[in-house]
């Protein structure tokens, strides 16, 4: 497994390679990154940003929103968030099956190893959690020879930026409606540092797979024809979206 470590990448670029790793090359990639910048809302392929985002105040703020090319919830990140990606071929673990429970099961399996030495780790729906409460959001993307898993981690996180995020209509059962703080915890009142958890995670991963770090550099300069699909919405974008429900209401 080829291994990319960076720090601050935009997650719009890190979405745009991550997708051009998935779509462009045939090998197993693991993309690490250590926070980005600016603070912005991901939200998956399928999202309705009038039901996930509060838009007034992200507009006000100008606060970015991608929409990725990957299934998956909405989050805000930002420089307390730390992102770890596998980008496998479908016969890349052996007998691990190319569908989304048995890929979040794997997942689930492999950041055991990391996590349980610190608190009480599980995998709670398509969520890593310490006891009940969520550290981690996944989303993927499965395509006929290759999937995506990836995870945004809160190592920490601005209590103010949810206020961005509307509480979704379909939540994760052990989410039993708490609001954001109640629901999420901080890794870092877990994780000695951010190096212990990523060194973690590269350690598990050398039980798999023989791992390969690479240099950035060369791959954003692989494939200069490639079109991702993951886009960042436009303040236009948004201001219709607000004006088409103010329509639905005269």
């Amino acid at each position: 497994m080829r291994l990319v470590t960076m720090s601050s990448m935009p997650i719009l670029q890190q979405l745009h390679l991550e997708e051009q790793l998935l779509r462009c090359t045939p090998n197993n990639w693991c993309v690490i990154n250590d926070g980005t910048d600016p603070a912005t809302i991901v939200m998956g392929v399928s999202g309705r940003v009038s039901e996930l985002v509060e838009i007034q105040p992200v507009l006000r703020d100008q606060v970015p929103v991608v929409r990725r090319f990957s299934g998956g919830g909405t989050v805000i990140v930002d420089q307390g968030t730390v992102f770890v990606t596998f980008i496998c071929n479908k016969n890349a673990v052996a007998g691990l099956q190319p569908y989304p429970r048995d890929i979040m099961s794997w997942s689930g399996q492999l950041y055991g190893k990391v996590f349980d030495r610190f608190g009480e780790f599980h995998l709670r729906e398509n969520d890593y959690a310490f006891s009940h409460r969520k550290f981690g959001g996944n989303a993927q993307s499965i395509t006929k020879n290759r999937w995506v898993h990836h995870t945004s981690f809160l190592w920490d996180y601005d209590v103010k930026n949810m206020d961005y995020l509307k509480i979704p209509k379909r939540a994760p059962e052990y989410r039993l409606a708490r609001n954001h703080t109640d629901f999420l915890c901080r890794m870092k009142e877990y994780i000695p540092s951010r190096s212990v958890f990523t060194d973690g995670v590269i350690a598990a991963l050398g039980e798999h797979f023989s791992v390969q770090p690479m240099g950035l550099q060369a791959i954003l300069s692989s494939d200069d024809e490639f079109v991702p699909s993951t886009k960042l919405l436009s303040q236009q974008d948004l201001q219709d979206i607000v004006s088409s429900k103010e329509s639905l209401r005269i």
